[in-house]
């Protein structure tokens, strides 16, 4: 048994095995496959909640790196990924976003969480906004949902901009 489903097993009301939670309604699109990168049990517990409470259809969670890249070897496809930059196997829980981007598929939305937003590259920090721990769950889904993703075109201008 990992520690994460050791730790959400001692939460009362909640499944020890409930990692992954489906939800049949529909919500807004960037929350219909919400990968959840957190290795904090109370904080991911918090943040699935106000996923859910966000319009949410898919909320899976992975603790690690490892599980992470499991995930997308199992073809997880996320429309949003919360990443936490520190993770317990990993420090550079941002090079998920780096592998997103060399997956080749749309880039889902992305929120960065840490209490070091520093050690985030300032190239993959403009993939998407930075919450510093502590924060509101509930304003990091309003984000995600409000969002609005550059495409490529938006990010070779940077690019360009920055060069000149």
């Amino acid at each position: 048994m990992n520690v994460l489903v050791a730790k959400i097993a001692k939460i009362p009301g909640r499944a020890a095995k409930r990692l992954k939670v489906k939800r049949a309604s529909k919500g807004p699109a960037a929350l219909r496959r919400v990968l959840l990168v957190e290795d904090d049990p109370v904080l991911a517990l918090a943040l699935e909640d106000a996923l859910l409470r966000g319009g949410a259809c898919d909320v899976q969670i992975c603790a690690t790196m490892k599980a992470t890249v499991d995930a997308f070897e199992k073809g997880v496809r996320p429309t949003a990924v919360i990443l936490d930059v520190h993770l317990a196997d990993r420090d550079d829980g941002w090079a998920i976003a780096e592998l997103l981007g060399l997956l080749g598929t749309k880039l889902p939305r992305i929120v960065f969480s840490t209490g070091s937003p520093e050690d985030i590259p300032k190239d993959i920090a403009e993939m998407g906004p930075v919450f510093v721990k502590p924060y509101d769950a509930d304003k990091l889904v309003e984000k995600l949902v409000c969002q609005r993703t550059a495409g490529i075109f938006a990010r070779l201008r940077r690019i360009r901009a920055k060069k000149s």
